[in-house]
């Protein structure tokens, strides 16, 4: 099925950095690949609507069971968050105990190292019951710093006090050695009291010998109830990342959701398949730019009509579009449909449209269209019809002349009737004869008795002088565009001014033809002589979007073509003079 290119959404931003790509609209006239249409809205190049009884992405997931993309994404992102969070915390708490073990470490050491340097303490070790001494200093000490225990024993490991008073004057639950040995110990060991972190300090006595040991203990359980303390504030940083994590993870899904439509990584992947197929087996090349004017798309046409042969994405339509009329229309500089514009030997049509989305100029799509053979058939059709306007004129005219030979012959002045219409075949013998006789080749031949009948219709004496092409030439094509554009632009010229003339000239100049037109119309503006051979330039008024501007810029573009030159210059009117060298002439 046929459908229009314009069925195609092209999302255009990049370059700025966001998004880029296309998407097709699944419309009445074009129906993809795809099950399922994209979107249920206008195309932003079209008027068609998309068919609402189509069903859409989410519709079928439902019937399906099948999580969307975005739900799947989002699933992973809250899994990845909680896995990571819960690590987190979980290192957050172990560190947390690990630091109130510390702290609850060297509090017990701090404890031990007061005790030990109360002289009280060492005065009691010489007496004969120490621990009547020791035990209520040490259970005072206790309370006051919110310790387990505050244990004092003698080198023998025998406790002068306890918390419980009946293990006072038994063994220390455990090993001592550490401390009598005259090392400080800090770390978690298992009492008659539990577990704890626990302090051991040597006492030593005036002759600076171990008499004794100093220990005091933290309950691991007192550890646990102040870490269970400082759990809200372990936690808040972790949940504060959760809930920021889900709700990015919701917006992202969101968002994606959003720019894909809804549509799934396979469907994505057809639609990409089919916005290549279609690209790319057109016949209108497609050129795609964001709103700074960088290529975002081009496909094979439109490479082959604009003579790319590097990769243009990504480089500005200024930088890889030839200078003149063709740039100003696909940079937008000139505004208009269907303008028609030369690039190399070719005619194109090209139509600039402005893409926006959700309000927002987001660049252009430019559509060229070969027009090159079409061309010459129109100005072959212009010719038929000029010349069929001046037959249907000289019809009229020859009418004109029969009532005169009739009325000449009904009256019996037969010799003046033989005069009048040798006088009137005498101008045209004079012409054509002149016209066969300069003339070899056929096309050119046919060209200018075409134009001399065209320019006799119209009131203009067209005159072939020092003309000499006796032979056909091995190629007229660019010889026909330009005597023929040459000679058009001369009528246009003389035509309003009622009377005038135009005199064509083609002769063999060193290797090539020397042509010259000359007219006794208005002349060129010395002003516009630079500007006059641009494609799309025109001093007459434009109707509707016809092909004003082309017939000097063929000229020019045929000569340059195969290294030749033109030049204009006003002699009681204008004379264009083109070199057209590499002309074979065949016998």
């Amino acid at each position: 099925m046929d459908f229009p290119l314009t069925c195609i959404l092209l999302r255009v931003d990049v370059l700025g950095g966001g998004e880029c790509g296309a998407t097709f609209a699944r419309c009445r006239d074009f129906r993809p690949l795809s099950r399922f249409r994209p979107l249920r809205a206008f195309c932003s190049l079209c008027s068609h609507r998309c068919d609402p009884a189509l069903p859409t992405i989410s519709t079928v997931h439902r019937i399906l069971g099948r999580p969307a993309l975005s739900t799947r994404i989002l699933l992973l992102q809250l899994a990845l968050i909680v896995i990571t969070v819960t690590a987190g915390f979980v290192v957050s708490l172990v560190q947390a105990r690990r630091q109130i073990d510390h702290q609850a470490g060297q509090q017990s050491l701090a404890i031990a190292r007061t005790v030990r340097s109360l002289p009280e303490i060492r005065a009691a070790f010489g007496q004969a019951r120490p621990w009547t001494v020791i035990d209520p200093i040490a259970e005072e000490i206790r309370r006051n710093t919110h310790a387990a225990f505050i244990v004092v024993a003698n080198r023998r490991g025998i406790r002068y006090s306890h918390p419980d008073p009946s293990k006072i004057g038994k063994p220390t639950s455990t090993d001592p050695s550490v401390a009598l040995s005259g090392r400080e110990f800090v770390g978690v060991q298992t009492g008659t009291l539990g577990r704890s972190v626990r302090a051991k300090v040597p006492i030593y006595g005036r002759d600076h010998r171990v008499i004794g040991l100093v220990s005091v203990g933290v309950l691991e359980s007192a550890v646990s109830a102040q870490l269970l303390s400082d759990l809200p504030v372990i936690l808040i940083p972790p949940l504060v990342g959760l809930a920021l994590g889900v709700l990015g993870s919701v917006l992202l899904a969101r968002r994606i959701k959003r720019q894909t439509f809804g549509l799934e990584p396979n469907e994505i992947a057809t639609l990409l398949e089919q916005r290549e197929a279609v690209l790319h087996g057109i016949r209108e090349g497609t050129v795609a730019a964001d709103r700074h004017g960088r290529v975002t798309l081009v496909n094979d046409e439109a490479r082959r009509l604009l003579a790319l042969e590097d990769d243009p994405i990504g480089h500005k339509l200024t930088e890889i579009v030839p200078a003149g009329h063709v740039r100003e229309v696909m940079s937008g500089a000139s505004e208009g449909p269907d303008q028609i514009v030369l690039v190399d030997d070719r005619v194109l049509v090209v139509n600039r449209m402005p893409v926006s989305l959700r309000g927002q100029h987001v660049g252009s799509v430019v559509t060229l269209r070969d027009r090159t053979e079409l061309e010459g058939l129109l100005r072959e059709l212009h010719d038929v019809r000029s010349l069929a306007d001046a037959l249907r004129a000289q019809e009229h005219e020859f009418a004109h002349r029969l009532h005169v030979v009739a009325g000449l012959i009904e009256v019996g002045r037969y010799d003046d009737a033989v005069g009048f219409i040798e006088s009137q075949a005498l101008v045209h013998q004079r012409l054509v004869e002149s016209i066969v006789e300069s003339v070899g080749d056929p096309a050119l031949l046919g060209l200018l008795l075409g134009k001399a009948a065209i320019a006799s219709e119209r009131g203009v004496d067209l005159r072939v002088t020092d003309t000499s092409l006796p032979a056909a030439l091995d190629d007229t094509r660019d010889l026909v565009t330009v005597v023929g554009n040459l000679v058009d632009n001369a009528l246009e010229s003389v035509a309003p001014l009622g009377r005038g003339w135009i005199e064509v000239s083609v002769r063999p100049h060193e290797d090539g033809l020397l042509i010259q037109v000359a007219d006794s119309g208005p002349g060129v503006d010395p002003a516009l002589v630079d500007e006059i051979f641009n494609d799309g330039f025109t001093t007459k008024a434009r109707r509707g979007t016809g092909r004003r501007g082309l017939g000097l810029a063929l000229v020019s573009q045929a000569a340059r073509r195969r290294g030749g030159r033109v030049h204009v210059e006003n002699d009681g009117g204008a004379r264009f003079t083109v070199f057209h060298p590499r002309v074979v002439v065949t016998a």
